[in-house]
């Protein structure tokens, strides 16, 4: 055995241990590119809905916790203690591990490392392949159940990998490094973050911008296969190069005459039953052009935003508006590029100047490639504008007779902060005296539901909030009108038509025999009524997007009633009744370590302390995402970013946590509990700073604070729980026998519960403030178990 063993230990005096640390950071990089990837996967394909991130997270970090688990409990122990384990040789450590099944960890690694970077490409494959399972009707919406099943069944083999490679790599340090699992532990999660933050940026910086999915996954394929042969084969310089040009031609002929060809087929699967023309990733999102008999639909992360030729609803998006602005000249769209609104709005002939602000400049792109009726025109009075209209809006001295929002429903937080209240006070503020506002709503013609109704009175009352005058007109599809002078909109159907026959309009649609049936005195009143705000009707804020929970709620009931039961039980749930329901039991966890002669209390506070870690840090990462959404609507752009950034905060944490282990273990209790003080002041710290950046004005100001301010802050988030990490480690291994992973998977369940809990239900419901005070109050049990610890008690007399 010995013979077998001593010559790999030579190996280590010529520095061959960068090889496992570089396959460590190899780990987090294939890791963050298949979350990023992955990620925008799911919110492209199943509809572009927020909620799709909270599951897709939880279902990551449960299999990744799942993974890592196993992995500790099959193969993430090395039998020495971490008394015994400091200091021995290389070939002693190897020697007393040598009865482990798995011990060649050299070996298990290169496995598992390649089968990771096999699995990434085929959970792409099977998550596009997923939402045709779940269509009855090709384009059919898919409800939340079949993207949990989706989920929870694609993303298991990539992530339990990736669970497992953590705790192998970190043995294979414990026994490499001849250090005890404690600092082995800390190591890999240092690395592992470290990796993530590089394979981030350059996703951010680079591979999103020029390759399609299946070609970054490619690339990680290929990287992994390389790695595995390095962690084989004692390479020399030599054999390493022609292994590195072999790896370099490979990916080449991968990413120009394999991964294109697998794109197509998976997009066609994903559009099963359509033709579909053209899909296209931009930064903002994954757009497609589906052509059905003479009709063109453009949609965006699976949302429709237009077809063409589609007269009626071109003439609905924007007619009714113009006819209520007596003299409009000065028009603003918010959206609405490719639904021909701009050729009707120049119908009109006081019409003098028309702005139309697109976020994605790609929606431009194939609007004029594949609509071109509708944003072929070459007038002059038409100026286009690639960007966010809120931002716009804060840097525009420009004031409109009419602005349009030509968006669909609130159905994600992105759409919803285009019917806040703060968007609602910039758009009066760049209003003309004479000036009005118009959005679009889906509604019915006839009945309309609780849900519809709780909807509706939302946004009623949020124009209320800052608008003197609401009008609405009733239908298919509901408008509503707000105006800065009470007198302005008319609720009578025949001046409508006079201003119609006066500006010598020809109109199929929106006409003079359809407006009185659409207006009818019966019908206007009865919606009024439905439309009454309640007492407990809430506001919609950027903030507080109740709005977009009422739409979640519709966007439940199309598939089961019960989804949208659950979620109405839910929202009615006061917040009081949640936050005093969360300190009773945190508070009996407390008496339970103070009162319990149990086992280990170091171990269990420590294990305490990283499931709040891991629920603080990602109520931290998802509050920081959905805040960037509200603010600047472009985290499909931003997401890789952020995360990118939240990763090297959480390598950096881990570098300083580890130093702080090395300088004094005496005093250990005592830094994780500050350092769980912190975690529990970070959310609300967070939202204070959130909330003072999104009241800047300005283009300069404005993009210091999207492009600095919060990567910082994403960076800083992530180092509290880089920090806690080793602390925690440290006190949960010295009360028990070296075993990787354990706290690690604790970390990532605790991740999983807040993923969950957060985007599907806390934040939707209770709004971003009261979701950071309740994150805070799940820190006061570990906190108070650690002062417990940390300060004698005195003897029973």
């Amino acid at each position: 055995m010995s013979s077998r063993i001593h010559p790999v230990a030579g190996h280590y005096k010529d520095g061959f241990l960068w090889r496992p640390r570089a396959a460590l950071m190899l780990i987090g990089f294939s890791a963050v590119l298949g979350q990023i990837v992955l990620l925008r996967e799911l919110i492209s394909d199943y509809n572009g809905c927020e909620s799709s991130l909270g599951i897709a997270l939880a279902a990551w970090l449960f299999w990744t916790a799942v993974g890592s688990f196993l992995a500790s409990t099959f193969f993430g122990r090395t039998g020495l203690s971490s008394d015994r384990s400091v200091g021995l040789p290389v070939h002693a450590i190897l020697h007393a591990s040598s009865s482990d099944p798995f011990a060649t960890p050299r070996r298990l690694f290169a496995l598992l490392e390649s089968l990771l970077g096999i699995s990434l490409p085929l959970t792409i494959y099977a998550l596009r392949l997923s939402k045709s399972f779940f269509q009855t009707v090709p384009g059919e919406l898919v409800g939340p159940l079949p993207l949990l099943y989706a989920s929870l069944i694609c993303l298991s083999l990539f992530c339990i990998l990736s669970g497992a490679l953590f705790v192998a790599a970190a043995r294979i340090i414990c026994i490499e490094s001849c250090v005890d699992a404690r600092q082995a532990s800390s190591t890999a999660y240092l690395l592992e973050a470290l990796g993530s933050a590089i394979g981030g940026i350059i996703a951010s910086l680079i591979l999103l911008r020029f390759l399609s999915p299946f070609q970054i996954v490619a690339i990680v394929f290929v990287m992994n296969l390389l790695m595995a042969c390095v962690l084989l084969w004692h390479m020399n310089r030599k054999q390493l190069a022609a292994a590195t040009v072999a790896a370099t031609l490979l990916t080449v002929f991968l990413l120009v005459a394999v991964a294109p060809r697998i794109e197509e087929q998976s997009q066609a699967r994903l559009w099963r039953g359509l033709h579909l023309l053209a899909s296209r990733n931009s930064l903002y999102g994954n757009l497609a052009v589906i052509e059905t008999g003479d009709v063109r639909s453009l949609y965006e992360n699976g949302l429709l935003l237009a077809s063409a030729p589609d007269e009626s609803a071109a003439e609905d998006s924007v007619q009714y508006a113009l006819l209520e602005a007596p003299d409009p000249k000065r028009v603003l769209l918010v959206g609405g590029g490719a639904n021909r609104s701009i050729e009707e709005t120049l119908r009109h002939p006081s019409i003098e100047s028309i702005d139309l602000v697109e976020l994605n400049p790609a929606v431009l792109r194939m609007s004029h490639e594949f609509f071109p009726a509708g944003t072929a025109t070459r007038d002059p009075r038409i100026h286009v504008l690639s960007g966010d209209a809120r931002a716009y809006l804060n840097e525009t001295q420009d004031s409109y007779d009419v602005i349009i929002v030509n968006i669909p429903d609130p159905q994600t937080a992105q759409l919803n902060r285009f019917y806040t209240v703060e968007f609602f006070r910039s758009a009066r503020n760049h209003l003309a005296p004479d000036g009005l506002l118009a959005l679009t709503l889906r509604s019915s013609e006839e009945t309309i539901s609780p849900d519809l109704a709780a909807f509706l009175r939302c946004i009623k009352r949020t124009l209320d909030e800052v608008f003197p005058s609401v009008t609405v007109i009733p239908g298919e599809t509901i408008h509503f009108f707000a105006a800065k002078r009470p007198s302005l909109l008319t609720s009578d159907p025949q001046l409508l038509v006079e201003r119609l026959k006066a500006r010598q309009l020809q109109t199929h649609y929106v006409s003079q025999y359809f407006i009185p049936y659409r207006m009818m005195p019966d019908r206007m009143e009865q919606m009024r009524d439905v439309l009454q705000p309640l007492v407990t009707t809430p506001i919609n804020r950027d903030f507080s997007p109740i709005a977009y929970y009422f739409n979640t709620v519709l966007w439940s009931a199309q598939f089961k009633p019960a989804y949208a039961d659950g979620l109405r039980a839910a929202g009615r749930i006061s917040f009081s009744k949640i936050l005093c329901g969360a300190l009773g039991f945190l508070l009996s966890m407390v008496a339970l370590l103070s009162y319990s002669s149990a086992h280990r209390p170091h171990a269990r506070a420590a294990v305490c302390s990283i499931a709040a870690t891991g629920f603080t840090l990602m109520a931290l990462e998802i509050i920081l995402l959905l805040a960037f959404q509200s603010i600047y609507g472009y985290l499909y752009h931003q997401l890789a970013i952020l995360i990118a950034l939240f990763m090297a905060g959480i390598a950096a944490g881990s570098w300083l946590g580890l130093r702080s282990i090395q300088r004094s273990d005496s005093s250990t209790r005592l830094n994780v509990a500050a350092t769980q003080l912190l975690l529990a002041l970070s959310a609300p710290a967070l939202m204070l700073v959130v909330s003072c950046m999104a009241r800047l004005s300005g283009s300069t100001a404005s993009w210091i604070a999207a492009q600095c301010l919060f990567p910082a802050l994403a960076t800083l988030c992530g180092a509290l729980g880089g920090f806690q990490f080793p602390l925690a480690t440290q006190l949960y291994e010295s009360a028990k026998r070296q075993s990787f992973g354990r706290l690690y998977a604790v970390d990532l369940v605790g991740g999983c519960v807040g993923a969950l809990l957060l985007s599907g239900y806390l934040i939707p419901v209770f709004g971003f403030w009261r979701t950071a005070w309740l994150t805070a109050a799940v820190n006061l049990a570990p906190l108070l178990m650690l002062l417990w610890l940390s300060f004698p008690r005195r003897a029973k007399l």
